[in-house]
């Protein structure tokens, strides 16, 4: 005879195995090997996740001191093994959708999505500095008036472009960089900042920043 009830005690200790299963989160923590040139805002374009999670995520990690093979954590990810190419390849489709729309006119200007209005444009010729000590004079990885140094930080002629100035980069091309167009705030000055220059922070290592060299870009200056 069947002893019926080691056949529930069974069923049930399935059943709730099951359930157990079911039950563990389908938002997991994985892990990103960094690449030369790999950002927090990068990555969290690549994955979809907010900046601030990402930091949060990696308290033990300087945001300008990002170099390749570093494990980042990438929070709240499901199944890293079919979600992050498809991911990356919503990345790709996103950047290159990416549009710069000019109203000349009406001095308005559409990027990404967003709507600017900008009293004039300038022409500057644009070079590009990392957080190393040897690009910031020994005063370590900050702006002039002493705050961190990050992405969107630019360095100017103060005469040309006033401290505190927001403006709109275009023109420009390198991977440390978002594509097309970025915001960027005149918070930083150099020496070698004369006239019609500026100096782009970028995160990563001087080499890899290096990279840029000299180029022509054409700047928004929002209102």
């Amino acid at each position: 005879m069947f002893n019926h009830k080691r056949i529930s005690k069974a069923a049930i200790a399935l059943m709730t195995s099951v359930l157990l299963i079911q039950a563990v989160p389908a938002h997991a923590e994985s892990v990103h090997v960094a690449k030369e040139g790999d950002t927090f805002f990068t990555l969290s374009k690549q994955y979809g996740v907010s900046t601030d999670k990402l930091m949060n995520a990696n308290k033990n990690i300087s945001p300008y001191n990002i170099y390749g093979g570093l494990k980042i954590t990438i929070p709240g990810q499901e199944n890293k093994a079919a979600a992050a190419p498809a991911q990356m390849k919503a990345q790709e489709n996103t950047v290159k959708a990416a549009s710069l729309d000019v109203n000349a006119e009406n001095k308005v200007v559409q990027a990404w999505g967003k709507t600017f209005d900008y009293s004039k444009t300038i022409n500057v010729k644009a070079t590009a500095y990392s957080a190393d000590a040897s690009e910031n004079g020994g005063w370590g990885a900050v702006d002039y008036f002493g705050n961190p140094l990050e992405l969107g930080t630019i360095a100017v002629d103060p005469k040309v472009i006033p401290f505190g100035t927001k403006v709109l980069v275009t023109g420009h091309s390198h991977p440390g960089l978002p594509k097309q167009a970025f915001v960027a705030t005149a918070l930083d000055a150099g020496s070698a900042i004369k006239g019609n220059r500026i100096d782009i922070f970028i995160p990563g290592s001087k080499q890899f920043v290096n990279s840029f060299g000299f180029q022509d870009v054409e700047l928004y200056v929002l209102k």
